[in-house]
């Protein structure tokens, strides 16, 4: 029996519920993590919000919402199914000021006003590596789409914490936040099929793979669309995106009249918007990107990355047209509740495309589904040049695919190391100091695997040059190193283009110029890690910033009939991989009365049980019940089964 298809209107929580968000139980641990993220005396005044997701069952009658509280204010929204095939979303509670309540894509779009908006911070300054911005200054585009896919997935936090924009790290320049600062990524299309010009549209980067296959030819599949539900008008097999029709040049049959026999994205990490629009003001300055730029279609203001604006979960963005929340790599890293270990895809870097949730496709993928595999002279041959997006490409360093003559790649790679900037050995920043190496040999990869007749040219490539993203945090977002990192890519990306005139593939080929995120200059005296505070705290949490795990209990009291005893259960909250929930053994249980006057103790056994006497003559409302465990957030309860909470509103606003 199939199951039928929500409603319109129909509220949506999160897809796939797996422990992220907070449940009945984390009520008491959920609010004591927020207060204290946005009181501390340090942490504080570095954070700008905390998000999260709050189960139906602590909502009634209105059902669960997203939350995101500030000091400045909270907003409390939902989401539902739209007649259009995506969510829509509606603010059903607001106290004080709405922090998320700007969404401008196109505010602080340029240095200049990045500058602007660091002294209108209070922050005055000559030096965009110094413009330190407040919330107030800044907008949050898509915040609460970006908020609300973040918990789609089961790997999602409890709580996500977003810095201020300079309270992030210990590096000049940082990313990772929701602010349009850290969240612009530049973007262009340059080939076959696309209209040249200049757009002020406002693009997300889950809208790149719907453009390619467009672009491409793909046909239409039976998959899933931007809210899960089944779709027969998609390009991927979930696609969160839409294709830029807005771009392409189209005939009067509505198709493209020139068709891309090849696509090659050209990833420079770490590349903020506007670094590349001034760069591009430069008559002189990066002549081979600026050639592709101009003869394609450029998004003045760039296109709204992933949140976590950071570059594990926003690569596989790019690559499957599916946010953090559905391709399930929702951090660099990352905790896993039912296998109770911590998972770092970006420190791990080789083989990590089984993260890569099953339900997604990306495009390496799609290529093979469309254009079959690689065998041989036939077939489609993917290739991933140090690019965290790999699953199904048939050449990916990162997950030890390797094609081509090893000898000539050698003789390749000694060839690039003239592009290598001398900056880099005479400054001795030990952060970029292996970035040119790697960089070299990605540019030999591409130059190999284009020029070889063992196989045939590259369909589809991705390749990441990672220098810019490291140059920009050793450095910080303008420094002039910034601009010599982007001549020395510009100076790769010359190399590979005169490879493919010389192979008569540079006309047909669509190009794709991206980043995965912004930059924003850091206050680096901060070292600052907030979520790093509630362990320090005494809170069980594992905590990967900027998400935050919070270990807690199910409690469950089953009162006897007489009202003389009660048994009381306590598990883990998260379950494990059986699905079970398992016992949290050797659990304090404590039974207080009026004045925290202690009534009775126990102590649970193997299964998480303990029996404990009640006062008969005291109403279950003033009957505290304390359960604590070495491993867990402590649970206080009335014997009618009520949580015991910090009032946040009270505490916060002055508002219950």
């Amino acid at each position: 029996m199939t199951t039928p298809e929500p409603a319109e209107g129909t509220l949506a929580g999160p897809e796939r519920p797996g422990g992220q968000g907070l449940d009945p139980n984390q009520e008491e641990s959920g609010n004591r993590a927020i207060y204290l993220l946005l009181t501390h005396p340090v942490v504080g005044p570095q954070t700008d919000f905390v998000a999260t997701y709050r189960d139906a069952a602590l909502r009634e009658p209105r059902g669960g919402a997203y939350e995101v509280w500030a000091q400045r204010g909270m907003v409390r929204f939902q989401r539902s199914y739209g007649a259009t095939g995506e969510y829509e979303y509606q603010v059903v509670e607001t106290v004080g000021q709405n922090p998320v309540e700007s969404q401008d894509p196109r505010a602080v779009a340029t240095i200049e006003e990045e500058l602007e908006a660091a002294r209108r911070s209070g922050n005055p300054t000559d030096d965009p590596n110094q413009a330190f911005i407040e919330p107030e200054q800044l907008s949050y585009p898509l915040a609460y789409e970006r908020i609300a896919q973040l918990f789609d997935s089961p790997n999602a936090p409890d709580l996500v914490v977003n810095p201020k924009c300079y309270a992030f790290g210990r590096q000049p320049g940082q990313h990772g936040a929701l602010d349009v600062v850290q969240s612009r990524a530049p973007l262009a299309f340059s080939g076959p099929g696309v209209r040249p010009g200049v757009s002020d549209d406002a693009v997300r980067h889950i809208d790149i793979a719907p453009t390619i296959a467009r672009l491409m030819g793909f046909p239409q599949i039976e998959g899933r669309g931007a809210t899960g539900r089944p779709s027969a008008s998609v390009y991927l097999r979930r696609q969160d995106g839409r294709p830029l029709e807005e771009i392409l040049d189209l005939g009067a049959d509505g198709e493209p009249r020139a068709r891309p026999e090849r696509v090659y994205i050209v990833h420079m990490d770490g590349v903020s918007n506007s670094e590349l629009h001034a760069r591009l003001e430069d008559a002189d300055a990066i002549p081979h990107l600026r050639r592709l730029i101009q003869r394609g279609h450029m998004f003045r203001y760039g296109s709204i990355v992933n949140f976590p604006s950071i570059t594990w979960p926003s690569h596989n963005t790019i690559g499957t047209g599916c946010w953090g929340g559905h391709h399930d790599i929702v951090n660099p890293t990352y905790y896993l509740r039912e296998t109770r270990e911590v998972v770092t895809p970006q420190g791990q870097q080789f083989d990590t495309a089984r993260f890569l949730g099953h339900e997604v496709e990306t495009l390496y993928e799609a290529f093979h589904r469309v254009h079959g595999p690689w065998q041989g002279n036939r077939g489609a041959f993917t290739v991933a040049i140090h690019e965290p997006c790999t699953r199904g490409a048939d050449h990916s360093v990162l997950e030890r695919r390797i094609v081509g003559d090893r000898d000539r790649l050698r003789a390749l790679t000694r060839e690039c190391e003239a592009d290598v900037h001398p900056r880099w050995r005479d400054d001795g920043v030990e952060g970029v100091q292996g970035y040119p190496i790697l960089e070299t040999r990605g540019i030999a990869q591409a130059l190999l695997l284009f020029s070889e007749d063992s196989h045939p040219p590259p369909i589809f490539t991705f390749h990441e040059f990672a220098l810019p993203d490291a140059v920009a945090h050793d450095y910080g977002p303008h420094h002039e190193a910034v601009r010599d990192s982007l001549e020395e890519t510009d100076r790769r990306v010359g190399r590979l283009l005169r490879t493919l005139e010389e192979r008569g593939l540079f006309d047909s080929m669509l190009f794709v110029i991206t980043s995965d995120h912004g930059m924003a200059a850091t206050r680096t005296e901060l070292a600052a890690n907030q979520v790093e505070l509630l362990p320090k705290e005494g809170m069980k949490a594992v905590v990967p910033m900027p998400l935050a795990y919070l270990l807690d209990m199910d409690v469950d009291i089953q009162r006897a009939a007489d009202g003389r005893t009660a048994t009381i259960t306590v598990l883990a909250n998260d379950a494990d991989a059986s699905g079970e929930r398992p016992p949290a053994a050797e659990a304090e249980v404590t039974v207080s009365g009026h004045g925290g006057q202690v009534l009775a103790r126990a102590r649970t056994d193997h299964y998480g049980v303990a029996g404990i006497p009640l006062p008969a003559d005291l109403p279950p409302h003033d009957v505290l019940i304390s359960v604590h465990h070495d491993d867990y957030n402590p649970r206080h309860l009335r014997l009618d089964g009520s949580n015991v909470v910090l009032d946040l509103q009270e505490l916060l606003y002055g508002e219950s």
